[in-house]
């Protein structure tokens, strides 16, 4: 992606949002860790968000008006609800207990252990009071084990301002990335004429 938009001059920041800090991972603090790299308050943002990443731009986009535009690559809607699914009551029970939890982390395709403060933190974030209206892109894969793409559907049904995508892919969007780059562009371009090709 970053080669992809510095071909038609465009700056994309890519942060690490686990700031080599998985344990104290919350959605919180990744809200607080982009909206502190806005450093010019001036310039008007465009947040691009994968997964958590994508729920962490959709929260951030609805408190800062200095961001104009969000594109969002299968984001975690209904997080709380899918994991609750996936880890089953009774490992859920045994995190809270215990205050940590090893967690399969996808981006790192290791197991991570994680605060139960994350699942606190979580709980005070209400999907239902986004609604901000602003250039949305949804792109998510119809074959997503890890967040449906019903997550996205729902989401996206109940804000006409949004465009999903449905595509042939998993999680990963790894075998449509041409698809995502053009995609992205054509946003971008309709929405921003920011880019002239």
């Amino acid at each position: 992606m970053r080669a992809r938009f510095a071909k038609i001059n465009i700056n994309l920041k890519v942060l690490d949002l686990n700031q080599d800090d998985f344990f104290y991972l919350t959605l919180t603090r990744q809200i607080d860790q982009v909206e502190l790299k806005m450093t010019n308050k001036s310039t008007p943002v465009i947040l691009i968000g994968s997964s958590f990443g994508g729920l962490t731009s959709t929260f951030l986009a609805e408190r800062n008006l200095n961001i104009k535009g969000i594109i969002l690559l299968a984001p975690a809607f209904k997080f709380l609800f899918h994991w609750e699914q996936s880890l089953g009551k009774e490992n859920w029970q045994k995190w809270q207990q215990r205050g940590n939890y090893w967690i399969d982390h996808y981006g790192s395709r290791s197991y991570s252990l994680l605060s139960y403060d994350f699942l606190i933190d979580l709980m005070k974030y209400e999907e239902k009071r986004l609604e901000r209206v602003l250039p949305t892109l949804i792109l998510h894969g119809l074959n997503d084990l890890v967040i449906p793409i019903q997550a996205s559907r729902e989401f996206a049904a109940k804000r006409p301002w949004i465009k999903l995508i449905e595509l042939d892919s998993d999680h990963t969007l790894g075998n449509v990335m041409a698809t995502v780059g053009q995609e992205i562009s054509q946003f971008l371009q309709q929405n921003f004429n920011c880019i002239n090709h």
